[in-house]
């Protein structure tokens, strides 16, 4: 690759995730370093080609031109140019970073600066490829173990069981999703998991690993205990990329720190996505990310918009087998489902739909909710708790849990 140069108005984005291929596909003339060799694809359905729902192919995002397999390693603010692994330099007159978010490895016992065979984080495609090929090469019935139960690590094990691993999820907190989910609900996620012959494991803490000949061979916990295993996921979390920006002397708290324009304190520099800090909050959700792309498009083109954040909404689909004893598993959530003193709290369970409801009202507002099953209702309920508006004081608390929201 040679170097490039470009005009003041050249905008160079480093990171070809859903962030930076949303904003290459609205800012002509972009260009895109992009470490992963793979086209952008869709991370949220990382889970479904684990699975083998789909293949990885079907994931990819619009063609955007990126040049791929490339890292950058140094952004020299001065003279406004990056510096890549593969010696190439390329002149930005602005720098836009989207440099998303790398897995948290936990420090357990076994687990150094590399990782064991068999032991896989669950952040990339080439995570999802190789945990799936491991599946796929083990002799017989592959024993596999899933460190954390939030969002990621559930749907990794769904998608292991459905793969036809023997699966054990261990979450050190009382439930499972516990940022997004109330205990009723969590219970009824875990009933489902189980039903897909997922082995769940709660207040329970994991101590290390034991390896021989550098592949994993058990988890061992805080108790002593060890669950065989011959693949291991860790799905503790994630962290923002920020050191990129932290070796040219940005702000970086959390995230890269951002104003409204999604600027840093560089005026020729912006962050959106995982990697980004706005107003004290990093989403490390899809949306929040392509919505910063969005606004950012606007901005670069010299229009006016502003970022004003965003109420995220946790939607997930669990697909069960084909022939299993479960079907397609709806849950979506938003804003805070655990009540403070003093709030309202409607729920309504149905057992035979499968279908379970509740929100949290705090004075006239809707603070949070979770659906499970029978989604018909989560439209009107999220646009409700967006707007963060007044409910109508007409309207039944009860209503609220119908499928046109009441209104």
């Amino acid at each position: 690759m040679t170097n490039k140069t470009a005009d003041a108005a050249h905008v160079v984005v480093i990171g070809a995730g859903m962030a930076g291929a949303r904003l290459a596909a609205r800012v002509p003339g972009v260009t895109v370093i992009g470490e992963e060799t793979h086209a952008p694809y869709n991370r949220v359905l990382l889970a479904e080609v684990l699975a083998g729902r789909y293949a990885a192919q079907v994931i990819a995002l619009p063609p955007a031109e990126v040049w791929r397999g490339v890292r950058a390693v140094r952004i020299d603010r001065a003279d406004r140019l990056v510096h890549c692994d593969d010696g190439s330099v390329v002149r930005y007159g602005r720098l836009v970073l989207a440099t998303g978010s790398n897995p948290v490895l936990p420090p357990l016992r076994g687990l150094g600066s590399t990782m064991p065979d068999g032991v896989h984080a669950f952040r990339t495609l080439d995570d999802c490829l190789a945990l799936r090929e491991a599946v796929r090469a083990g002799t017989g019935t592959v024993r596999a173990v899933v460190i954390g139960g939030g969002l990621l690590g559930v749907s990794a094990a769904r998608a292991l069981a459905t793969s036809g691993a023997q699966v054990v999820l261990a979450q050190q907190g009382e439930h499972l999703m516990e940022r997004q989910l109330d205990t009723e609900s969590a219970g009824l996620l875990r009933r489902h998991l189980e039903g897909l012959g997922v082995e769940v494991h709660t207040e329970c803490r994991v101590r290390g690993l034991r390896c021989a000949d550098g592949a994993v061979r058990a988890v061992e916990l805080a108790d002593g205990y060890e669950l065989a295993a011959e693949i291991t996921v860790l799905a503790c979390g994630v962290r923002p990329r920020t050191g990129l920006a932290q070796a040219a002397g940005l702000d970086v708290r959390k995230g890269i720190v951002v104003d409204d324009e999604l600027r840093t304190g560089d005026p020729y520099i912006h962050a959106v996505g995982d990697c980004a800090e706005h107003r004290g909050t990093v989403y490390g959700l899809a949306g929040p990310a392509l919505e910063q792309a969005d606004v950012l498009a606007e901005v670069l083109a010299g229009r006016p918009a502003r970022y004003e954040g965003t109420r995220a909404l946790t939607r997930l689909t669990l697909h069960g087998p084909a022939a299993g004893p479960a079907g397609p598993f709806d849950l979506a959530a938003f804003g805070e489902s655990r009540p403070l003193p003093g709030d309202d709290v409607i729920r309504l369970a149905d057992a035979t739909r499968g279908a379970y409801r509740s929100v949290v009202v705090r004075g006239d507002r809707l603070a949070g909710g979770v659906l499970l099953g029978d989604l018909a209702a989560v439209g009107t309920l999220a646009r409700t708790w967006e707007d963060d508006e007044p409910l109508p004081a007409e309207t039944s608390l009860l209503h609220l849990l119908t499928n046109d929201g009441g209104f």
